[in-house]
């Protein structure tokens, strides 16, 4: 038996062309909202990764700061040990170094002059003190400048001055240090210089 179909057969292709494009569309969709899906996915899980590699940076910086202070703590503390230790050598070398100085004021000391002050000046010392007359300083700076400890005697200033009812003259001259001092051996039988110096 022959089937004879009635239905216009363009309509019908139209229908089926529609239908393949609504299937087709969801299709599209469907496969943009899954590549969307895993895209948000992966970009949240690099997102996740960043910040934890950031949370840990942090965490390991944070940790170096902290060592990095206590290597600058440890440094001033070593740094504050070392000026004490150096202070305490200078002090300790200074007690030897002004016995052979005094010593050797007294060696060097011309009859007729008094010291009445010895101070430390730069690399040297100063001295005061009064003299029967000018012939004895020069005296004095020409013993002190043949000294093998003392060099480079200079007078700041002479004046004519009364002491003790006499006229006298009150000098100040400074004297570097030759070179730096080890224990005389002399020093230890030598009496060290009293205020008037010798007489």
């Amino acid at each position: 038996m022959i089937r004879i179909n009635l239905l216009p057969h363009r309509e019908q292709a139209r229908k089926d062309r529609r239908q393949q494009f609504i299937s087709l569309s969801v299709l599209v969709v469907l496969a943009g909202a899954a590549v969307w899906f895993v895209g948000s996915v992966l970009i949240g899980q690099r997102i996740d990764a960043q910040v934890s590699s950031n949370e840990f940076m942090k965490r390991e910086i944070s940790a170096l700061d902290k060592e990095i202070a206590e290597i600058a703590r440890l440094k001033e503390q070593t740094q504050s040990l070392l000026a004490r230790k150096q202070v305490i050598e200078s002090l300790q070398g200074n007690r030897t170094q002004t016995v052979v100085i005094f010593n050797e004021l007294v060696r060097q000391m011309p009859e007729g002059v008094f010291l009445k002050a010895v101070k430390p000046a730069g690399g040297g010392i100063n001295l005061t003190g009064y003299a029967q007359s000018n012939a004895r300083v020069s005296q004095l700076m020409r013993n002190l400048d043949a000294s093998p400890i003392f060099e480079k005697p200079l007078l700041q200033e002479i004046k004519a001055v009364s002491y003790n009812r006499r006229q006298v003259g009150e000098f100040n001259l400074n004297v570097s240090i030759e070179r730096p001092l080890a224990e005389d051996p002399a020093s230890k039988n030598a009496a060290p210089v009293s205020a008037g110096g010798k007489s």
